[in-house]
This record gives C-alpha cells, structure tokens and sequence, in this order.
C-alpha cells in the first residue's frame, strides 16, 4: 500500500505514454478524412475515457509547452476545454464541487474551439447543422451516460476482457478511484476483490433494469401484472404436476421478491410442505407480504445441489446461476420444475406466455 500512495502522489510522465497522443492525432486524421455522426459521437466518447482522461492523471510529457499543446488539441477534438474538464475531474475525485478559475490557458482553449466552430458554420454550415453538431451532442450524452452509471449506487467497476482492451482499462473504476494517478496498465494488478462490479460497461449498465430481477420488481410494482403472472404460470404448473402423484415436500429455489410459484402450488397443493431457499434476506422480506399467513417456510441461504433432494418436487428459477445443464441431466429429486426460455424444451414441457419468451419443463 505505501509503494501504491507513492505513486499516487508523484505521477511522473513516462515516454511509453506517448503513444495515446499518436491515437488521438489518428483519430483527428480519421475525422478529417471520413467524418461522420457516429465517428464524432462515438470519438467523443471514447477519447473523453481514455486519451484525454488518462491525460488529466498523468501528463504525456515532461515539458510544460508540449502538455500544453496536447491540451489546447484535445480541446479541439472533443469540442470542451480540457483546463476546465481537468479541474471539474480533479474536485469529482476530491468530493468537492468545481469551481472554474480564469486563466490565460483556459481562454486560449475555449477561443480555439470557438474559432472552430465558427469557422465551420461560414464555410460548411450544413456540415455542422448536420454531421458535427448531432455527433457532438450524442457523445457528449455517451459521456453523460458513462460518468451516471459509473457512479450510481456506488462506484462500479467492470472487468470485461473486451472493454478494458478497447478503452484502457477504463473499467477498474473502483481501482481508479482508489489509486487516481496509477498508470492504467497497472490498474488490472490492483484489482479488488471487494469492488462492487457489473456485468455491463458503464455505458449499458442500463440494461441492468432489464435483467431478470430488474423485470420481477417491475412486476411487484403492479397488482395487474402480478395476477398476468401468477395466471400464467399457474395454467402451466397445473398441467404438469397433475400427473405427479402424492407431492408432500416442495422446495423452492429462489422464489424472494414475488413468490409465485409459492402462491400458485400452496393452492394446487394444499396439504403439502412448501420451502423457499433464498440468498437474498431482502427479497425474502418482500415475499412475506404476498405470502401472508400461508403454511410456507422460508430459508435465507444459498441453495446448495445435491444428488438427492428432501423432496418430492424440487423448483429451480429461470434466474438460477448454477449448472442448469446438470440438473437437466440428473434430476436430484423425484420431480424437477424448472423454469426456462420458450426455446429451450426439456422432457415434458409447458408454454408459460410467449410474451415472456418463458417455458416450464418437468423432469423426472
């Protein structure tokens, strides 16, 4: 750890460095050549996260008048002062709101974009109305985009093999936070085994109000579509444990949040003992309010497979993260409902909804 604050404190420009100001000199040559709306967006964008961001850490250069040059041509290319995003990056990191400070470099770079822009709308106003301004706006949105999702609910990082090689390392966000001026091919030996991580690049993290939770609290949020649901899945249910005789043990894997897999085979199978393994204390919370005073147990713990299940019917959620496959193979109990998608059909099989794209398959 000390070797890592030194570091953080004295971050010395290293000619190895060099090269990321050749990338951005290639993609100002990219644009000149064959400018587009998305080549702007996505150029903003990805400059913003690694060049230019990588800059603000570590100067590229040990003379002043060269790391002036590279800021007064980052400022061009992505169409902001790069004095001002510096100074509003440094205060994000301190915790501190940013405060802009007048100064010559500031003006000079805030005039070279001004004479740009100005320059495109007297010689190629279309281009501008058309190609740089909608490509302008989009990255800057990309940007916006990145910087929320980086940071909401807690800084995030994402270890991502294909992102980290495309945007430097960009992912290790908790790290970056952690070691700010640590060079960013050293940031993967930082990782931290404790850091809050997605799946998704900040930039699609979005896509995490999609995931099957995300969807399921959307469902608890409306008794319309709990009773769609519950209906659906009890039509399917039905028709596949009716052939099952003398259930008297059901476990649940999963099951918190929306339990209604309990509430439909409490129904169907009123004298039997129903359990529901969850690893989410939470989830399990909200469960208990749609349950009411229903015989059903619930467990807080991780559901740990078997050969043999203490059960006559074992279910096992479209959202279960072990080896499906396997269960599939070796049913652990002497009846297995699985949940799964409309496409994958196994042993005996029954449509929940095609607009949830969900099946039902029983093995035995």
């Amino acid at each position: 750890m000390a070797a890592s604050v030194a570091h953080d404190r004295s971050p010395v420009p290293e000619r190895r460095d060099g090269w990321l100001a050749a990338l951005a000199a290639a993609q100002g040559a990219l644009l000149l050549g064959a400018p587009s709306v998305l080549l702007v967006a996505v150029g903003l964008w990805w400059n913003a996260n690694t060049v230019a961001h990588n800059f603000i850490h570590r100067p590229f250069f040990r003379a002043r008048w060269a790391n002036a040059l590279l800021s007064a041509y980052l400022s061009l290319l992505l169409g902001f002062p790069q004095t001002l995003w510096r100074e509003r990056h440094l205060a994000h990191h301190a915790g501190a709101g940013c405060r802009a400070r007048p100064s010559g470099r500031l003006a000079l770079e805030t005039s070279l974009i001004l004479l740009l822009w100005a320059g495109l709308a007297a010689l190629s106003p279309a281009f501008l109305l058309r190609v740089y301004l909608p490509g302008y706006l989009l990255g800057l949105a990309l940007c916006c985009l990145q910087g929320y999702y980086e940071h909401t609910g807690g800084t995030t990082s994402h270890y991502g093999r294909v992102y980290n090689v495309l945007f430097l390392n960009d992912g290790y966000h908790v790290e970056h936070h952690t070691w700010p001026h640590a060079r960013w091919s050293d940031l993967p030996r930082l990782a931290q085994s404790s850091a809050r991580t997605s799946r998704w690049p900040a930039v699609l993290r979005w896509l995490d109000a999609l995931s099957l939770e995300g969807l399921e609290r959307w469902v608890v949020r409306s008794p319309a579509r709990q009773r769609f649901v519950v209906a659906r899945h009890a039509a399917a249910a039905r028709r596949l444990i009716s052939g099952i005789p003398d259930i008297r043990r059901v476990k649940i894997v999963g099951g918190g949040l929306f339990p209604r897999t309990a509430l439909i085979l409490s129904d169907l199978l009123p004298e039997a003992r129903i359990t529901i393994v969850d690893g989410s204390a939470s989830n399990l919370d909200v469960a208990r309010t749609f349950l009411g005073d229903r015989a059903v147990e619930l467990v807080h713990g991780l559901y740990r497979p078997s050969t043999s299940e203490d059960a006559d019917l074992l279910v096992i959620p479209l959202s279960y993260s072990g080896e499906r496959e396997e269960i599939y193979r070796h049913p652990p109990a002497r009846a297995v409902l699985i949940h799964d998608w409309i496409w994958r059909r196994r042993g005996e099989g029954a449509v929940v909804s095609w607009l949830l794209l969900k099946r039902m398959n029983m093995m035995r």
